[in-house]
């Protein structure tokens, strides 16, 4: 083996670790995350009990009402996850596909599944079409063609257009969606880009439930859904 092979093959090693690494982090994350979601399910009929005794209705009434609103609107963000890891996983399955990448089904279902991870899932998901594009064509204008693709299909879905159908279904602004993705994971790294969106939807909810508060849910929110 060459310098050059040794040298590709160090890179290759050390971005394995750094991606096993994160996986690990990521997987104890949402395992404790698991465990406070069912500790905190034990206890939603205790919580509403407690709240419905308010001496202050209006307190009260925003809790209840806000955290009803948030729940229906964190399904609808899920599902709009769902429908982007689809479009994601369709188009670059077809994209692998026409320029004769092997194993371009399994690689359409290989993007699906890691665009609920976000920013690791769609490196992962460039990064390695593009080492076997080097394995495949001789040219490297044909290479750096798949990684560009690769990554403009990325960026379309994940930076374009999931956050305006985000905004649309949820009544949120697109510009809030991507700004609580940025915030939260310079906040947190990856924990963040997870909880980026949930907190930003909590908190214009809630917000929307007091008069008081309201004009910063109508300032930051997209069109009202009929």
């Amino acid at each position: 083996m060459g310098p050059l092979g040794a040298s590709c093959s160090g890179w290759l090693l050390r971005a394995t670790q750094y991606l096993a690494g994160r996986v690990n982090t990521t997987l104890s994350f949402w395992l404790i995350a698991l465990v406070y979601v069912i500790l905190g399910l034990l206890e939603v009929d205790d919580i509403r009990r407690r709240v419905e005794a308010f001496d202050n209705r209006e307190a009260a009434r925003v809790l209840l009402e806000g955290s009803t609103v948030t729940a229906e609107k964190l399904r609808k963000y899920l599902l709009v996850r769902t429908q982007m890891s689809v479009m994601t996983g369709l188009l670059v399955g077809v994209f692998a596909w026409i320029v004769g990448l092997p194993f371009a089904v399994e690689w359409g279902v290989i993007a699906f599944t890691l665009n609920y991870i976000p920013f690791i899932g769609p490196f992962i998901v460039t990064l390695f079409p593009t080492l076997l594009a080097m394995t495949q064509f001789d040219s490297w204008q044909a290479v750096l063609g798949v990684f560009a693709c690769l990554n403009v299909i990325q960026f379309v879905v994940g930076s374009y257009i999931e956050p305006r159908v985000a905004g649309k279904v949820l009544a949120i602004s697109p510009l809030v969606v991507l700004f609580a993705v940025f915030f939260w994971t310079f906040l947190w790294g990856l924990f963040g880009t997870f909880i980026g969106v949930p907190i930003a939807l909590a908190i214009l909810t809630f917000c929307d439930q007091h008069p008081s508060s309201r004009w910063l849910a109508v300032l930051l929110g997209g069109p009202k859904q009929s």
